[in-house]
């Protein structure tokens, strides 16, 4: 199918002057049409992506690609067998395939040894997920697990428990796939919920069909389902027997897009088939519209006719799922390759490609949709739940929830509707069980009517007794508290008033003069009535009742007053159950002449309007122009004392005032707030009050108005004033317009309340920042010490982390690698010190470039020696030899290019010795040491100080060698050792 040469330059076919090459590609797949991945089924597809790399330059330039294929049949000794022909005759670059399971767990492990890229395009065994095994294989199908993750994340949102499984295969011989999915989905289902049955059976028996359709419908109401060539008979079955009546659910997982299963259904479609899915969802790919590949499959079915395949399929829905992504495997390795001739990197290096497709932030479509891939090589791919619906005019599967891959999660709502046959999604198990075996007690009518008419006699007994209870604790309630408001004065101990007079207390006929028989003296400082500067503030009569202080306000308008009226004994009870830290709790009345009064908690800091007057308090303009905003948004209430002299003018005030009247009001209010004027707008003008209202008509043409000053008050502030104490009525802004203005003036302190929010929330956002920085600070730096410790002592650095102890292990496949330098001694002799330590250093990076390549793990380095093992701390079986000795092979021809920084002209000699097997264990615990010992460790440094500048191995590292088949050795002899 393609020529054998797999890198030709053609000298004859230039492109912009510079030669054109060919790199050839592998192929494998069986030839036998019963298999859906059949080469007669899929393979026009690898010929369509190499055209599309070829006869487009922004792929590959001068570059193109053709392929190669081989039949395998599915079997493993024909596929490695070809691969190797394939590598070694015809010089391919890459493999796609093998298709079947069998044959890639084989071939994939020969193709990660020699480093040559290996792309699945079928869905394979669990083993294949290895990452470190298959190092060279990308995974082009997503993981079966990925559709296993979906069925749990639905299951879970709908809330189902209770699963049971149903399915098998037409022909066992070409499922095995089938099987894959079959045991994925069944481990998942078994770990996450109750797994109620699961029915495998060959389904081309319409007996076992019926027979099992009808086990399952009495054992689940959830059921899954896993092939789609068998699903249409179980699902007809299920209809038949009347299973798609609502109160049972299947689920059909498979791992293609819906579009595919649902040209499989229209070769059957009619009524029966349609009913057949009332019920049943379909998890499958996320569809695409709108997209180039939307005729793929016609184009892989029309090429599949011609040459070289010349198939005899008869219709596009034979054509297998698989092309697609077999098409895509090709433009990926295309995509990787085209990256790493940019590097200027080899086109046969499998590792430098992979690496430039795995965990690739590009995110294209190609013919199997979305392609993405992690740092793993598994690809990103999202699905869908489908439901078959009627959508204007057309019957076809319409998406109802989205599972996003990269995070594993479904969203909370439903992206379309679902039509219930009952209204509302099934339960996963009937309300008394299958067998009724949580209802068996509804069977006895007799201890049914006990158990309901009994308990309802009691509840209800209860409740009246209970609320005849309830009545009358009430009522005593009330006569208990009916008087709690009156308050004797003589209870009340006098502290101080407002006039100074300081003492006064328990007397009967003592009024607020503070005359009294009885007189006791207290302090101020007692009672905290000073404020923190040590200044007295006493705002009106305080004393003491039952400990608390309390303020006392004295009522002279109580003649006629009735105390005892139902109304205001009610305002009283509201007052007492009015309880808040932020409110001033009421104690009551005293109604005795002359010492009416009322007794309320006192507040040493007096009454907002007391702190607006008082010289102490210098509040700043935030804190004022947020009282002005209140009192425009009607938050703050204040007397309106000043009158408009348009209203002094007039013989008949309004009783209401007018609206223009209260801004000229809220004009003079608000420069008091503003200018902190104690004694009044007018105290600069040496005029009786009498006389200023007198003057309602402007003096000398100019209205008398309070004197503003731009020193002290902002100058937009004054404007205002100015506009609100306007001459002329209509001049004056509305209460509307004042309210934009003053927060125009200072938007971000229009509200005292809601500037502390906002600077709380700014401080709590900054210090969320600043955990999360030094949160992630502290990641990075644990994580570089576990790095370092994990690389100085291999696995066992989680035990010594969490501080247990590592016991001791010997190792009986082992093998020790020692080497030092020739003519260290007599180098460091003719060498400063810090020359000595950079040939070193050199020296040893090139050893640990190299034994990254290998299965082995570095012990130490002392001086000029290096020592290193494989087989531990992870045994890797009869691999330790071979591993040591190629390294070894490594290290000797490394060093013949390898200048010596201060010597560049002299050569550089090492000696190898090598043997098995050791004992390993961690030695200390301030520094510890992942150490060696062993007679092992002492053989292999006499063979290395022993060796002639060569490779020394003993005889029991030979034998093992021996039985690899792939080292040539030279005995040397008997020599004498320590």
């Amino acid at each position: 199918l393609a020529s054998n040469a797999a890198l030709i330059s053609n000298n004859n076919n230039n492109i912009n002057g510079s030669q054109s090459y060919r790199l050839l590609i592998g192929f494998q797949a069986p030839w036998n049409i019963s298999y859906p991945f059949s080469a007669q089924r899929l393979g026009s597809a690898i010929q369509i992506a190499v055209e599309k790399v070829n006869t487009n330059p922004s792929f590959l330039g001068n570059y193109s690609l053709d392929f190669v294929y081989k039949e395998t049949d599915c079997d493993p000794k024909l596929s490695l067998g070809g691969f190797i022909h394939q590598v070694w005759t015809e010089n391919v670059t890459a493999l796609f395939g093998p298709a079947c399971p069998e044959e890639a767990e084989v071939t994939g492990l020969l193709a990660s040894t020699w480093h040559i890229p290996m792309f699945g395009f079928v869905g394979q065994s669990s083993k294949m997920d290895n990452n470190e095994i298959y190092d060279s294989y990308i995974k082009v199908i997503p993981p079966l697990k990925r559709s296993s993750e979906v069925l749990v994340k639905t299951l879970e949102f709908f809330g189902w428990r209770h699963v049971a499984m149903i399915g098998g295969g037409l022909e066992t011989n070409t499922w095995d796939k089938v099987d894959a999915l079959w045991k994925t989905i069944e481990d998942k289902l078994r770990a996450r919920f109750r797994l109620t049955a699961e029915v495998k059976f060959d389904t081309s028996n319409p007996k076992l069909v019926y027979q099992n359709v009808k086990y399952i419908s009495t054992v689940a109401r959830i059921v899954v389902l896993t092939n789609r060539e068998d699903s249409m008979a179980l699902l007809l079955e299920a209809e038949r027997q009347g299973l798609m009546n609502g109160d049972y659910v299947f689920f059909l997982v498979q791992q293609f897009e819906v579009d595919n299963f649902w040209k499989f259904v229209m070769n059957k479609i009619n009524q029966t088939v349609l009913r057949a899915f009332d019920m049943t969802f379909i998890i499958g790919q996320k569809s695409y519209d709108r997209y180039e590949y939307y005729d793929f499959f016609s184009q892989v079915f029309q090429r599949l006719k011609g040459q070289p395949f010349q198939t005899n399929l008869t219709s596009e829905s034979e054509v297998s799922p698989y092309s697609a992504y077999l098409h895509d495997a090709v433009l990926l390795y295309a995509m990787g390759l085209k990256e790493v001739l940019k590097d200027g990197k080899d086109p046969y290096d499998g590792r430098q490609l992979l690496q430039r497709l795995k965990n690739k932030n590009s995110i294209r479509f190609y013919a199997s949709g979305l392609v993405h891939f992690d740092e793993e090589g598994e690809r990103y791919l999202d699905y869908s739940i489908y439901d078959l619906q009627h959508v204007e005019d057309k019957t076809k599967f319409v998406p109802i929830l989205h599972f996003e891959s990269e995070s594993k999660n479904i969203p909370t709502s439903m992206f379309g509707s679902v039509v219930w046959p009952k209204g509302r999604p099934p339960t996963d198990m009937p309300e008394c069980g299958f067998n009724n075996e949580l209802c068996t007690w509804l069977t006895n009518i007799t201890m049914l009517a006990v158990l309901v008419t009994f308990p309802f006699i009691g509840v209800v007994g209860i409740l009246f007794i209970g609320v005849l209870m309830l009545q009358k604790f009430k009522l005593q309630t009330r006569l208990d508290d009916s008087c709690w408001w009156i308050i004797n004065y003589s209870e009340i101990t006098i502290i101080r008033d407002p006039s100074g007079t300081q003492g006064l207390s328990q007397s009967s006929s003592g009024s607020q003069s503070g005359s009294s028989s009885c007189h006791t003296n207290f302090s101020s400082n007692s009672f905290d009535l000073r404020d923190k500067t040590g200044r007295e503030h006493i705002y009106t009569t305080i004393g003491l009742y039952q400990g608390n202080q309390v303020a006392i306000k004295y009522i002279n308008n109580h003649v006629n007053f009735n105390f005892q009226k139902p109304s205001v004994i009610s305002e009283f009870h509201i007052m007492k159950e009015m309880k808040h830290e932020n409110l001033v709790q009421f104690f009551g009345v005293c109604i005795e002449p002359p010492t009416v009064c009322l007794v309320t908690q006192y507040c040493k800091k007096g009454s907002l309007n007391d702190v607006l007057k008082s010289s102490d308090v210098d509040l700043d303009g935030m804190f004022k122009l947020s009282f002005a905003y209140d009192i425009v948004n009607y938050e703050f209430v204040a007397e309106m004392y000043w009158t408009a002299p348009e209203l002094l003018r007039h013989v008949g005030l309004p009783l209401y005032g007018t609206p223009k009247g209260d801004v000229f009001s809220f004009a003079i209010i608000m420069w008091e707030l503003m200018y902190n004027a104690k004694a009044g707008p007018y105290q600069d003008i040496n005029l009786d009050p009498k006389i200023i209202i007198q003057l309602r008509i402007p003096f000398q043409g100019e209205p008398l108005r309070p004197v503003l000053s731009d020193q002290l008050c902002d100058e937009k502030v004054n404007a205002l004033l100015k506009a609100c104490w306007s001459e002329k009525p209509d001049h004056r802004p509305p209460f509307a317009s004042i309210r934009r203005r003053l927060k125009s003036i200072s938007p971000e302190h229009a509200n005292i309340l809601d500037s502390m929010v906002d600077k709380l929330e700014k401080y709590a956002n900054h210090l969320e920042e600043v955990v999360e920085e030094r949160t992630n600070q502290l990641t990075v730096e644990k994580a570089r010490a576990d790095k370092l410790l994990s690389s100085m002592l291999p696995y066992i650095a989680d035990q010594l982390m969490s501080g247990k102890s590592v016991e001791p292990q010997s190792y009986d496949m082992v093998t020790i690698f020692f080497s030092d330098i020739v003519g260290f001694t007599s180098m460091c002799s003719v060498s400063s010190a810090m020359e000595v330590v950079t040939f070193l250093n050199d020296l040893y990076s090139l050893f640990d470039d190299i034994i990254k390549m290998y299965d082995v793990y570095k012990v130490e380095t002392i001086g000029d020696a290096y020592m290193v093992a494989s087989g531990l701390p992870i045994s890797n079986g009869n691999k330790h030899a071979l591993e040591i000795s190629t390294m070894a092979l490594h290290f000797l021809a490394a060093i013949k290019i390898f200048k010596i920084p201060h010597m560049p002209n002299e050569g550089l000699a090492i000696r190898i010795g090598i043997h098995s097997p050791v004992v390993a264990g961690v030695v200390g615990t301030t520094m510890p040491r992942y150490c060696l010992f062993g007679d092992t460790v002492n053989t292999a440094s006499r063979m290395e100080s022993n060796s002639l500048l060569k490779i020394h191995i003993s005889q029991s590292t030979a034998d093992i060698l021996v039985l690899a088949g792939s080292f040539e050795m030279e005995e040397r002899g008997e020599i004498e050792m320590k």
